[in-house]
């Protein structure tokens, strides 16, 4: 008679054994690593794809691959020029060395942000306001640089920076705006000083023709009078110089 008592053992072993390769079994997608631990020593990286581990002596951290937008929040910058300034910023990173991310330091995210609003705010406090309005290309770029460069040593590349939002005082914004009005206004007064000296040159230029040749003033009258008489039927005082009248009053011999 077949008793079902005699097979648990095996039965129960069978349930271990597949718990066991089912907890060893790993899948990785590819934008992601597996940084493995056995019995608390560094065992390399592993991924993508499928691999075991042995369970309860190998600890397996996963780290991303892909490229991470964090936001630094906005944070109160005191310019060179004493101008005090609310600015917020965008950091694209990614992990380059997972080993590095994981052991090197507690948490590279945490790390990151808190390295990006401590160097954002020393970075900015050495620019004037306007440099920073005006350059701020170059900033982003300096600012890249030193983020780069301190999380070189965790695994982390930092790809770009950007400053986004820069939150001026209403003073300040009135102060800004009353700057460019009158920069505006100065262009204009140059640009008519320039018309005007352009103008002076040509009259300049008229008068030694017509110095040189009277008779061409004797038609520029006559060319007024022609442009007066067709504008409307009305009469017109215009001075008349004698040389247009001289042949007239002569008498003939």
């Amino acid at each position: 008679m077949f008793d079902v008592f005699n097979y648990v053992p095996v039965i129960f072993v069978a349930i271990l054994c597949i718990m066991f390769a089912a907890s060893a079994v790993r899948i990785l997608p590819e934008y992601e690593r597996g940084v493995l631990f056995r019995l608390g020593r560094l065992a390399g990286v592993r991924g993508p794809g499928l691999f075991f581990i042995i369970p309860g002596i190998d600890r397996m951290v996963r780290v991303s691959l892909r490229t991470v937008a964090f936001d630094v929040p906005p944070q109160d910058v005191i310019t060179h020029d004493n101008v005090t300034v609310k600015v917020s910023a965008v950091i694209y990173f990614r992990v380059m060395e997972p080993q590095k991310a994981i052991v090197e330091v507690e948490n590279f995210l945490y790390a990151t942000s808190q390295l990006s609003q401590t160097t954002l705010r020393s970075v900015l406090g050495q620019v004037d306001l306007d440099e920073l309005l005006a350059n701020r290309e170059k900033i982003n770029k300096e600012l890249q640089e030193i983020l780069d460069r301190h999380t070189g040593p965790w695994g982390v590349k930092v790809a770009n920076v950007e400053v986004k939002n820069i939150d001026l005082p209403q003073e300040m914004q009135r102060a800004i705006a009353k700057q460019a009005e009158a920069e505006r206004e100065r262009r204009a007064k140059v640009i008519h000083a320039e018309g005007e000296l352009q103008a002076s040159e040509k009259l300049a230029q008229a008068a030694k023709v017509l110095a040189v040749e009277p008779t061409s003033l004797q038609l520029r009258y006559l060319q007024t009078l022609t442009e007066i008489a067709a504008e409307k039927n009305s009469t017109t005082i215009f001075p008349v110089p004698i040389d247009l009248i001289k042949m007239f009053l002569e008498k003939k011999p």
